[in-house]
C-alpha cells in the first residue's frame, strides 16, 4: 500500500505545482467546442467551468486534483475554482483529462459558485473525443456522436463533459468531486 500512496502523492503534487497558463483555458475550451456534442451547450448555457488539466490516479483508493475557471454566458470570467476528489472502489491506473461543466441557468451557476459544491453519488460525465474520426459516448467507448447527443442532458442544472489527455484509468464517476470557488479578484 505504501508504493500506492507515494504514487498518488506524486500525481497530486505534480498537478498542484504544474503551472496553468491563461491560454490553457482558451485552448481547452476551443477543443471542447470542436465536438458537435458540446456545441448546443455553448450556445444556450448560462455559463460554464473549465478545467484544462485534472490529474487522477489510484488503485482501489484514488484521488484527483485540478484548477479551473468559471465563466458566464458570453465568456465573462467570474472566478477561479479548484476540484479535489477522493474515491474508493474499483479503479486502476492514472490519467489526466480536461473537464467542462455547463450551467443550465443562474440557479445552477449560483449553486456551484456559493463557495463549496460537491457532486452527488451517481453523477457522471460524458466522455468525448475530438479529432479525425473521433467519436463520443457516455462511457468514452466507441459510441457514435448521435447517441451521445441524445444521452446528454442537464442533471440538477449541470451537464459535465470530460476529454482524456493521457493515461488510462477505468472509472468515470463524478461522486466525491468537491469544488471550491473563489470570485475574481479575491485571493485563494
Amino acid at each position: 500500500m505504501k508504493p500506492f500512496l507515494q504514487m498518488l502523492t506524486l500525481l497530486i503534487a505534480a498537478s498542484l505545482t504544474a503551472p496553468v497558463f491563461a491560454d490553457e483555458y482558451t485552448d481547452a475550451v476551443a477543443k471542447f467546442k470542436q465536438s458537435p456534442v458540446t456545441q448546443p451547450f455553448f450556445d444556450k448555457a448560462y455559463g460554464y467551468a473549465i478545467f484544462p488539466t485534472i490529474g487522477k490516479g489510484g488503485v482501489a483508493v484514488g484521488g484527483a486534483y485540478g484548477k479551473g475557471r468559471v465563466y458566464k454566458k458570453g465568456g465573462i470570467y467570474t472566478g477561479d475554482v479548484s476540484m479535489t476528489q477522493l474515491s474508493v472502489g474499483f479503479q486502476l491506473g492514472g490519467q489526466t483529462f480536461s473537464q467542462l461543466i455547463f450551467f443550465e441557468n443562474q440557479e445552477a451557476y449560483d449553486k456551484f459558485t456559493q463557495g463549496n459544491f460537491e457532486f452527488s453519488a451517481g453523477a457522471s460525465a460524458v466522455a468525448i473525443a475530438v479529432g479525425a474520426g473521433a467519436q463520443a459516448g457516455s462511457t468514452g467507448a466507441q459510441a457514435n456522436v448521435d447517441k451521445a447527443q441524445m444521452e446528454t442532458r442537464y442533471i440538477d442544472g449541470m451537464a459535465v463533459f470530460s476529454m482524456q489527455k493521457g493515461g488510462l484509468m477505468y472509472e468515470a464517476a463524478l461522486a466525491g468531486q468537491k469544488f471550491k470557488f473563489t470570485p475574481a479578484g479575491e485571493k485563494h
